[in-house]
């Protein structure tokens, strides 16, 4: 039999549909890469805190025994990705105009759900207190409490723009609405949260439009806080002297994690030791799954391979201020602005955390740790900065735009001159 004849017609037709594509394919592309990245990695790193959490009485336990489920965290992992996926569709489908108007209705929600956790929160072995028990699962407001904050933040600029310059009517009304947020999460003990809602605020505040004597201002309150936080609270400042001293020897100390995180980066060397083969994510390295997974990745895979993730974080962050940059309007741009840094400011905390350039701030690294509120609420941010790039100037200078030349320009072509 002879090959299937494609008339030029349907030729024509299939490459119009995919030149025609109106959304940013390059940042969808970088997500889909570290949803499956994060997905084959936990498949590999996650066996022995699989074995410990379905087999916590088995003195030595074998994968082939009953009760013992060497791929829990896979299972758990691939059902909250099912979640957020369908997060994700929802938010890249529905109008810009439903997170505008609802974005009051968000915020405030989110609110008194960090409050609420401050009396019915959980730790899970950890510091911090930041998690809600639902049955027989879990979630994290402070996760979500970002993106809350970001459209807040960027309808509430987006209708006073002409206050932002003011010290009474922006600054104090924007820090007001930051401690709404940011309290609660300090009194979780979540610094690492802390850290990121910060920055994502900064970034918003400063792309409205703030006087840089009022950020100059903004800063001096964040390091006197920062200082306070770090004298007065015992484990943060265990952190810093454990940063501090990482190349020395240490036992208990938080110098621990950083150390160890530096020995599975380093014996990872130039190609790695192959998937399943690490050995710190076994014994040494703690939470190899969730907050350390890129150290735990280095080690298996080698510096060729995981400078690819690092490389899809710098192309969200180009794709996504390039979105922002053509947004149709202030609240799209300052909407954009707010989930690229979330996102791009987490990944490259996270990652300094591993290769122990930053003191342990308990942080997951997005799309890839084990994790389900991180996971979910940032495929909703990604799913709005997808639905937002369909409607940019250029397509955020995407290839696409090559089928329609036209959408280089915002308006008709015969307003161009005035």
């Amino acid at each position: 039999m002879g090959k299937p004849v494609i008339s030029s017609l349907q030729k024509k037709n299939l490459m119009k549909s995919i030149k025609t594509l109106k959304y940013d394919t390059f940042l969808a592309g970088a997500v889909v890469f570290l949803l499956i990245f994060g997905l084959v990695m936990i498949t590999s790193i996650g066996v022995p805190k699989s074995i410990s959490l379905s087999a916590p009485g088995v003195l030595y336990p074998n994968c082939s025994d009953a009760g013992v489920d060497c791929y829990l965290l896979f299972k758990k992992h691939l059902q909250r990705l099912a979640i957020g996926l369908l997060a994700f569709y929802f938010a890249w489908k529905m109008p810009i105009r439903f997170w505008s108007r609802s974005s009051k209705f968000i915020f405030l929600s989110l609110v008194i759900l960090l409050f609420v956790v401050l009396l019915f929160g959980s730790s899970y072995d950890t510091i911090a207190t930041s998690w809600l028990r639902i049955s027989n699962t879990s979630i994290q407001p402070s996760e979500f409490a970002k993106l809350g904050l970001i459209l807040y933040l960027a309808y509430w600029f987006s209708k006073r723009s002409n206050a932002v310059e003011s010290f009474q009517d922006g600054f104090l009304p924007f820090v007001f609405i930051c401690c709404l947020v940011l309290i609660p999460v300090v009194l979780q003990n979540d610094f690492g949260s802390t850290m990121v809602l910060a920055l994502i605020s900064v970034a918003i505040y400063f792309m409205a439009g703030a006087k840089a004597k009022h950020l100059a201002l903004g800063l001096s309150l964040a390091m006197l806080f920062a200082i306070i936080v770090v004298l007065a609270v015992p484990h943060v400042r265990e952190r810093m002297q454990g940063y501090m001293r990482v190349d020395e020897n240490c036992l208990e100390d938080y110098c621990w994690q950083s150390q160890q995180a530096n020995i599975a980066v380093g014996s990872g060397g130039f190609w790695g030791k192959g998937l399943t083969q690490g050995v710190q994510k076994s014994y040494w390295l703690p939470q190899a799954s969730d907050d350390f997974i890129f150290a735990a990745s280095a080690e298996e895979l080698g510096f060729v391979r995981i400078i690819f993730v690092v490389l899809a974080y710098f192309l969200i962050s180009y794709r996504g201020f390039m979105i922002a940059k053509h947004a149709q309007n202030k609240f799209e741009t300052y909407a954009a602005v707010g989930i690229t840094t979330w996102i791009t400011v987490q990944a490259f905390l996270n990652i300094s955390v591993n290769t122990a350039l930053l003191p342990v701030t308990g942080i997951t690294l997005p799309f890839v740790s084990y994790g389900g509120s991180s996971l979910v609420a940032s495929l909703i941010g990604v799913g709005i900065l997808l639905n937002i790039s369909q409607k940019t100037s250029k397509y955020a200078y995407s290839v696409n735009r090559r089928g329609n030349r036209r959408t280089r320009y915002s308006q008709p072509r015969r307003y161009r001159r005035a």
